[in-house]
């Protein structure tokens, strides 16, 4: 199809990206983003663009990527635990200031001949356009007003987003106990000489340290910025944290049920959001740009456009939204596990949505990998074979055990909850350990052995978990994470 006027609402990356592929796509079309804040006005810090993004923006705009990729800072991946770094080679990740992205992607519109209005709030019922693409942004007024079954949920951890005026050898995940509990940072490089600091913790950690009754007047919370750039001073190299309307959040997850209504169309957070661990929002934002470009080439009319931009874009979309679910639940819960050595949580860390087998895994990191292994099973582990070797040694069948069969969504709200209280009071009649069962399908075992770990973790005991021997390798990475003490590999 041929559209006439096409209106973006949303001057972040996707709707950036967006405009200047269907400049691209269709030369004649009146194109026009309108941001309502000013161009130069911007907030957060860095953005992370992973190799298999970057492999989609190379085949749809080789031009645009180039510029991201010279203004960006490549980095390998470290965990920071107990006075140890365990580093995931990963030269591929770039960082980029989220100043400087949006200034090559608003250069790159203009030079396709995209118009941009900015400083006026628009909606959708404004404009004269025969497409409207609405980018903008999680707090989205056009989802809102609209007919788009829209779901959001609301995450159980504090967070907020900071910066650093230094640039960090590699991106850190790190936690810190302090007086009050565990914080946990996720920083890294971008640009030239700075760092994002993103740093969550639980709501008791947060309550305890005093931030439920920050009321700063001040464009951020400097009382959180001048606490953590103490708590976290030997990372930070003695460098202040830098705020930017920095304020503690709950992740926010929105689902919809549909992406399209009339001639709008939702892209990127205002359609779908996922966790900020698996670094998603850009990504989803630029391939959804790519996406329904795509779409429309290929459609006679919009509403099949739209169908056809869904049908491409939903399931990888709930994919990852599903990943970042597991991984969202593994961050919150993080204290839990500090205990354990750096590499054997860096193994943990990468199995923790169940998208990193553990032999791949060691195929590219082999030596941390080894040293994982021999912390789990006290001898090291042959070349070959991993999850043969690491099975082998866990299937010893136990006496009597606990059976716990309970199917739960979210190991750590209330229903998990109750199964750990009824383990605590298994133990108390003198219960040696657990058997967790139930349904066969892969994730079921993945939450599974969540549940079994958390039992673990809170109740004690010896812990068995049951799953199907087609599901090796999660089994595997469950032992070597510490997740169960046994396996049981069924039909």
């Amino acid at each position: 199809m041929q559209p006439r006027r096409v209106a973006v609402l949303g001057g972040g990356p996707g709707g950036l990206y967006a405009a200047r592929l269907l400049k691209l796509a269709f030369p004649s079309c009146e194109v026009v983003v309108h941001e309502q804040g000013e161009p130069d006005a911007t907030f957060g810090f860095g953005v992370g663009l992973a190799a298999g993004t970057q492999r989609k923006l190379a085949a749809a705009d080789p031009d645009t990527l180039r510029d991201v990729v010279a203004a960006g800072c490549r980095h390998d991946m470290t965990l920071r635990v107990g006075g140890r770094v365990a580093r995931v080679r990963n030269d591929r990740l770039i960082g980029v200031a989220r100043t400087e992205l949006l200034a090559i992607l608003q250069r790159h519109a203009e030079k396709a001949g995209v118009s941009l209005s900015f400083g006026v709030r628009r909606s959708a019922a404004d404009l004269d356009a025969d497409l409207v693409v609405a980018a903008d942004g999680v707090g989205s007024a056009t989802r809102e007003q609209g007919p788009f079954g829209a779901a959001i949920g609301t995450g159980r951890g504090l967070y907020l987003w900071c910066g650093a005026d230094f640039a960090l050898d590699d991106a850190v995940f790190a936690p810190v106990r302090t007086e009050h509990g565990v914080f946990v940072t996720h920083a890294y490089p971008y640009g030239t000489g700075h760092s994002t600091v993103l740093i969550e913790t639980d709501e008791r950690t947060w309550r305890r340290a005093g931030f439920d009754v920050t009321t700063e007047e001040t464009s951020s919370d400097e009382t959180s910025l001048r606490y953590l750039e103490e708590a976290f001073a030997e990372l930070l190299r003695g460098h202040p944290l830098i705020g930017n309307r920095t304020r503690w959040l709950r992740f926010r997850t929105v689902h919809c049920a549909r992406w399209s209504a009339g001639s709008t169309v939702l892209l990127g957070d205002a359609a779908h959001t996922a966790h900020f661990s698996i670094g998603s929002g850009t990504k989803l934002a630029m391939e959804d740009a790519i996406g329904l470009v795509e779409a429309l080439r290929d459609a006679d009319d919009l509403e099949s456009a739209f169908a056809g931009y869904e049908a491409d874009r939903r399931p990888g979309v709930e994919r990852l939204q599903e990943l970042a679910r597991r991984s969202q639940l593994w961050w919150e819960s993080f204290p839990s596990r500090a205990h354990l050595p750096a590499e054997q949580l860096m193994v943990a860390y990468m199995t923790r949505a169940g998208n990193v087998p553990l032999e791949r895994f060691a195929a590219g990191s082999p030596a941390l990998v080894t040293t994982a292994l021999t912390q789990y099973a006290g001898t090291s582990p042959p070349a070959d074979g991993l999850v043969d070797w690491v099975l082998d040694r866990a299937v010893t069948p136990p006496g009597d055990l606990v059976t716990v069969d309970d199917v739960v969504a979210d190991p750590w709200d209330e229903t998990g909850d109750a199964v750990v209280a009824r383990a605590r009071a298994a133990r108390e009649r003198g219960a040696t350990g657990f058997r967790f069962t139930g349904p066969g399908d892969r994730g079921a075992l993945l939450t599974r052995l969540d549940l079994a770990e958390r039992v673990r973790l809170e109740a004690g005991g010896l812990i068995l978990v049951e799953g199907p021997a087609a599901l090796r390798d999660d089994l595997a990475a469950g032992l070597v994470s510490a997740r169960t003490d046994l396996i049981e590999e069924t039909a």
